[in-house]
């Protein structure tokens, strides 16, 4: 989702209708006050954004970041969308394709072959999000575009256990985060490459907006 599209849910009242949002959603925003994204603010009808010790213009095509997984939510029911599952989510940039089947698992979108500059927005090419447009030799099997790097991802789902999950000596890194955060996929432009996988799993609580994050949608069935 672009910085434009979630402008558009910001401009049409997104963050004072009540039906866009769940019940802990809209608890959240009133309890917080919110009415725009993190670092957002109008100024003479026109919507600006907080980097560093400046206030510029929005750039309409980059990446949306700086949003929790409230305002995703809300967003994807005022745009008729949702978002992916964190299966859905992984076989976009996982599966690899041959005609009628799919023959085997990529580490990376794109096949095995280790990240370059060319593949993602990650730590040390751009130092910011950029259009969501670019990339496309990082593209998956299914045509999918930046599942890596630019924003991490929220997904649907609440961060828990896979089937046979065993805890390692460091039980402080996952298993007290079961049930109450929300998985992220992919990475982000300040992510280094060398952390990721295609399977490898952040995990937020739904209120969190100082991270960057933004979200990509589904269509509904």
């Amino acid at each position: 989702v672009t910085v434009a599209q979630f402008a558009a849910f910001a401009d049409d009242a997104g963050y004072a209708r009540r039906e866009l949002w769940s019940s802990a959603g809209w608890q959240w925003r009133e309890q917080a006050g919110v009415t725009a994204p993190l670092y957002w603010q109008k100024q003479g009808g026109d919507w600006l954004v907080r980097r560093h010790d400046q206030w510029l213009p929005l750039e309409p095509n980059a990446a949306v970041i700086h949003v929790n997984w409230f305002e995703a939510e809300a967003w994807c029911r005022w745009a008729k969308r949702r978002l992916p599952s964190e299966a859905e989510w992984e076989f976009a940039a996982a599966a690899a394709t041959a005609p009628g089947n799919v023959t085997h698992k990529r580490r990376y979108p794109w096949g095995d072959a280790p990240p370059t500059a060319a593949h993602a927005n990650l730590y040390g090419v751009a130092g910011g999000t950029v259009d969501v447009r670019a990339f496309a030799a990082g593209d998956s099997a299914w045509g999918v575009r930046q599942l890596w790097g630019n924003a991490w991802e929220w997904t649907a789902d609440w961060f828990g256990a896979y089937p046979g999950f065993v805890r390692d000596p460091y039980k402080e890194y996952s298993e007290p985060w079961f049930g109450d955060h929300k998985v992220l996929r992919g990475g982000c432009y300040a992510t280094r490459a060398s952390l990721l996988r295609n399977t490898w799993r952040n995990f937020y609580t739904p209120d969190r907006r100082d991270v960057p994050a933004g979200f990509r949608t589904c269509a509904l069935d």
